[in-house]
């Protein structure tokens, strides 16, 4: 039961059945809301208005997962071309235990000798380095080749150049190269706790889209999500190996 939201009707000396008028909505609504249904965000901004209070007073819980979210979220970068190179290599650079890379080509990691030079060398230090790459040979490769407007082939191509890149780390000791045939709604690069989702948006590069740097802070976080999404497309990976 919401005590919080009976006793804040009760302290405004009104019923459910004003709360309802109010907001417009059935009678047996606010009754489940009592009864511990949490509204959706529109209801309670509108419950604290109405009863003058702060809606943290009313559901302490939903406040709490906001902060939460609110501390994993470090940035927000409007397109993928705007993350600076130094954030690139800060990223790789700060992993002490995992590296993970998770993309259709990510061409543009595996194009600065830089970089990959840095991965390798993490991997040398003892931090495990996994790599996802789309199979330039299934649909969804040529799909997103379609979605992006380049062309299937266009984009076959370009994740083929990206295995033979990224491929030249499997020399290194704890580095790990698989290709995958799914649909990625975004990809993702990750070091330790730290997070970059690069979102994937319909007929939009994916150097166009954004980018959200997130921190897991717990196994039930935003950044969860996108880690747990990981591990499971790894799992159903196939090792890539030499033609």
């Amino acid at each position: 039961m919401s005590d919080n939201l009976k006793y804040a009707l009760a302290r405004a000396q009104l019923r459910s059945a004003d709360l309802a008028a109010a907001l417009a909505v059935d009678p047996k609504t606010v009754d489940r809301w009592i009864a511990g249904r949490v509204p959706y965000p529109r209801h309670r901004y509108a419950i604290a208005d109405f009863l003058q209070v702060a809606e943290s007073e009313l559901w302490p819980e939903v406040a709490q997962r906001q902060r939460v979210i609110a501390d994993e979220v470090q940035t927000v970068y409007p397109h993928r071309w705007a993350v600076p190179q130094a954030a690139w290599k800060q990223l790789f650079k700060s992993a002490t235990k995992e590296i993970g890379i998770l993309t259709y080509s990510g061409l543009f990691l595996a194009e600065d000798a830089g970089l990959l030079r840095l991965i390798a060398e993490r991997a040398r230090a003892g931090v495990s380095v996994r790599i996802l790459l789309g199979d330039p040979d299934s649909r969804e490769v040529a799909a997103r080749g379609a979605e992006e407007g380049i062309g299937p082939e266009v984009m076959a191509g370009r994740t083929r150049n990206a295995i033979t890149l990224y491929g030249r780390l499997r020399d290194v000791e704890r580095v790990e190269v698989r290709l995958h045939g799914t649909v990625l709604y975004n990809s993702i690069y990750r070091a330790d706790r730290d997070v970059l989702v690069n979102t994937h948006a319909y007929s939009t590069p994916a150097a166009d889209a954004p980018v959200i740097h997130l921190r897991s802070n717990s196994d039930v976080g935003t950044a969860a999500v996108y880690l747990t999404s990981f591990e499971r497309i790894w799992n159903q990976s196939q090792p890539l190996v030499d033609a």
